[in-house]
């Protein structure tokens, strides 16, 4: 039996100055993709993705299209070199979309458009400052979630990214995650590390977003997808374009199950993961997962050369 591929799509935390020029000056279809969402978004995202400050790509308005595009950009270069195709498709919180762009659910042009939309409109829910993440280290859930809930305190305190065995991810209010924080290491011994973010993404707070969002996406078409997606929200496989939909509004304030996810595409027969886009986030988290699993990051010219070799069989037709 052929061993399982999946091809995976990192969201935002990933970006960097640069990222996807080199893929845009060796790769025809790379340079469309960028060219496809500039004229998309009215303004040069590829400037930004090629040339941008670090200050300009944090913010998430910036931040989301640009991951975005490089990813797709990434996969059509990847495609170009004849890579073997994807048994399966997931993406981290941002990446759900990069992903359903590669199974055929969702245009470029209109993910590019909505996730730029989706940056402002989660940026827009919270009052800058007023909410707050941190990431939880050698923490299981339930002690994250109890943690949680005792230190809300009527205010908005919950996981937002179960990453890994070893990383949770929590969000909230301000005080309410200081206090989470405080919490975890006198009660358990356990390290929080406050992060540098414009907004406490999945979680409660993000109610305005999720609604703004949702009447967007009903403008936007879906369609069934090629292959099967796993759904951060309900770490489960869809291939349907209305559950793609449901899936992609109702995760904005839902936490990101992504342990879940990796370990369900390894009982479905996955031995290979291929991270695509920039930074290696995702790699780290799968060998956090599983620590045999095979996984590659693919995000530009000398990764694409240097997997085709790791790959042997699975790389061409």
């Amino acid at each position: 039996m052929a061993k399982g591929l999946a091809y995976i799509f990192p969201g935002q935390g990933s970006q960097y100055s640069g990222m996807g020029r080199e893929l845009a000056e060796k790769y025809k279809a790379s340079r469309q993709v960028f060219e496809e969402a500039d004229d998309a978004l009215g303004f040069s995202i590829s400037l930004l993705c090629f040339e941008g400050t670090a200050e300009e790509l944090q913010l998430t308005e910036n931040t989301q299209p640009a991951i975005l595009t490089t990813s797709i950009a990434t996969l059509r270069a990847i495609e170009d070199e004849g890579f073997k195709a994807a048994d399966f498709v997931a993406g981290h919180s941002l990446g759900e979309y990069s992903a359903l762009v590669a199974a055929g659910a969702l245009s470029l042009t209109d993910a590019v458009r909505t996730v730029r939309l989706r940056g402002r409109f989660m940026q827009e829910a919270t009052p800058v400052g007023s909410g707050a993440m941190a990431a939880v280290i050698g923490a299981d859930v339930g002690t994250v979630e109890e943690a949680c809930n005792e230190a809300a305190q009527n205010e908005v305190c919950s996981p937002a990214n179960i990453n890994s065995p070893n990383q949770i991810v929590i969000a909230g209010s301000a005080q309410a995650v200081d206090r989470a924080v405080a919490l975890l290491k006198e009660r358990w011994g356990k390290r929080a590390i406050k992060l540098s973010v414009s907004a406490p993404f999945h979680c409660a707070l993000m109610l305005p977003a999720q609604e703004r969002l949702a009447a967007e996406l009903e403008k936007i078409e879906f369609n069934d997808l090629r292959l099967p997606l796993i759904t951060n929200v309900d770490a489960a496989a869809i291939r349907l374009g209305i559950d793609a939909r449901d899936a992609l509004i109702r995760q904005v304030s839902s936490p990101v199950r992504w342990l879940e996810s990796v370990q369900l595409l390894i009982q479905e027969g996955v031995e290979m993961f291929v991270e695509v886009g920039p930074g290696k986030v995702l790699c780290g988290l799968v060998r956090q997962i599983e620590r045999g699993a095979s996984c590659l990051n693919l995000s530009d010219a000398e990764t694409l050369s240097a997997a085709k070799a790791a790959l042997g069989e699975a790389a061409g037709s």
